[in-house]
C-alpha cells in the first residue's frame, strides 16, 4: 500500500470513533472502506478455468487456484469513492428527513462529514 493511501486515514478515524463509541462515524467510516475494498475486487477472466474439486461442491482444486489479483485504485479514485460515498448518505439524509425520521437524518449527514473531514486532511 503506498502512503498515500485513503484508507490510513479512514482507519485511523474508524479507531478513534470506536474508542469514542461515535455510531455515526463508525458506520460511514466502514463504508467507505467497503466500497474501497469492493472497487478493487475483480472477476475472473472468461478464460479463467480453473480445475474443479471433485470432493467440495463448488471447490477448485489446488491452492490458490481461485484467486486472482486485485485492482489497485490510485488516491484520485479512492477520493471519488469516497466523495460518492459521501453523497450516498447525504441523498440518504434528505429521503429520511422528508420522511420524518430526523435523528437518522442527521446522523447520515454526521457520517458524511465525517469523511469529508478525511478527505480535506488529505488534500
Amino acid at each position: 500500500m503506498e502512503s498515500d493511501d485513503l484508507r490510513t486515514p479512514l482507519r485511523r478515524q474508524l479507531s478513534a470513533a470506536v474508542r469514542e463509541h461515535d455510531r455515526p462515524a463508525v458506520s460511514a467510516l466502514r463504508n467507505a472502506l467497503a466500497a474501497l475494498d469492493n472497487a478493487e475486487a475483480v472477476r475472473p477472466g472468461e478464460d479463467f478455468q480453473p480445475e474443479v474439486s471433485q470432493h467440495i461442491a463448488g471447490g477448485v482444486a489446488g491452492v490458490g487456484a481461485a484467486e486472482v489479483e486485485r485492482r489497485v485504485l490510485d488516491v484520485e479514485s479512492q477520493r471519488a469513492l469516497v466523495r460518492a460515498e459521501i453523497e450516498s448518505s447525504l441523498t440518504a439524509a434528505m429521503t429520511y428527513q422528508q420522511h420524518g425520521r430526523r435523528t437518522r437524518a442527521a446522523e447520515l449527514r454526521m457520517g458524511a462529514d465525517v469523511l469529508a473531514a478525511v478527505l480535506n486532511s488529505t488534500t
